[in-house]
């Protein structure tokens, strides 16, 4: 019998009954090795890096409530909601290079902000959680921010390039798409972009403890997944009756392309150092977890 949490779960997040098999395939087995790690005490805090659309916030909150089940109490920050302001960005855009207007790549979070609730979430007593609102492009004000109660057992750190490490110089000097040959000719942006993420990312992912990585079969799948998310937020938007919002699939292609060359280069290094590895299909059904242990 399907437990109350995952049906919640499949509901909440529209997926299909057959889900179910990917959690006892894969979210369980990278729950017992969390669990494992957390035995040693204070707060674990687990990188979870996968690219756009690949399932990272569906499997956080599938990890968090197996993990309650074991009695350990885990939160869920996504770097997602660590972005700058659309004011920062704008400004970003206006001092170093106008691809920093579009919120994603490294340089484009508050690190302070990342420390800041990592710091409190190890910490008695109530932790606040920020919000970005994609739909606005902004971050919600403070008021609106998640509550958690501290400590945690686990922090469930999620986003498509945590845990990353910059590329070598030599690697930047061929652009990787149009958006770069064309809006990056000399490499300003893509510099800065790797600059910010072997300094400032490098201390604040320094802090995980123990990391897994969604691989798929390849880039190629990962523009059809991010179209996929996106048409879904605004079928719900549209059931809500509110403005759908969002992005059209043209502008999520252009989207999409200001993370291909980080995301290339983490499927090409991060699987070979992570902890836990899960493997998925096109259809982003892991076919196989791989760490201290391997399952079929």
């Amino acid at each position: 019998m399907t437990e109350a949490w995952l049906r919640d779960l499949l509901a909440d997040e529209d997926l299909p009954p057959d889900f179910a098999d990917a959690v006892e395939a894969a979210h369980r087995p990278v729950a017992d090795r969390i669990a494992a790690a957390a035995k040693a005490g204070g707060t674990l805090v687990v990188g979870l890096c996968g690219p756009q659309g690949s399932g990272k916030s569906t499997m956080a909150k599938s990890l968090r409530a197996i993990l309650a089940g074991c009695d350990l109490r885990a939160a869920v920050l996504s770097l997602d909601d660590l972005y700058l302001t659309r004011a920062e960005r704008g400004a970003l855009a206006a001092s170093v290079h106008p691809l920093l207007r579009t919120r994603g790549v490294p340089g484009t979070h508050d690190l302070a902000l990342g420390h800041a609730v990592l710091d409190a979430l190890a910490e008695p007593g109530e932790a606040r959680l920020p919000v970005f609102d994609k739909a606005l492009d902004d971050r919600c004000p403070p008021e609106a921010w998640a509550r958690v109660s501290g400590p945690a057992d686990v922090v469930l750190f999620e986003g498509w390039c945590v845990g990353a490490v910059p590329q070598g110089p030599a690697e930047l000097a061929e652009p990787v798409n149009d958006l770069e040959r064309e809006e990056d000719p000399d490499g300003t942006w893509r510099r800065y972009v790797n600059d910010a993420l072997g300094t400032g990312y490098r201390r604040l992912f320094a802090r995980i403890g123990l990391l897994v990585v969604l691989e798929p079969p390849g880039f190629d799948v990962v523009l059809g997944w991010r179209t996929e998310q996106e048409r879904k937020r605004r079928s719900a938007a549209l059931v809500r009756g509110e403005a759908p919002g969002g992005m059209t699939d043209a502008e999520i292609a252009r989207f999409v392309a200001h993370y291909e060359r980080l995301t290339r280069h983490i499927l090409a290094e991060m699987p070979a150092r992570a902890d836990v590895t899960v493997r998925l299909d096109e259809h982003r059904r892991p076919t196989i977890v791989t760490g201290p242990f391997t399952r079929r």
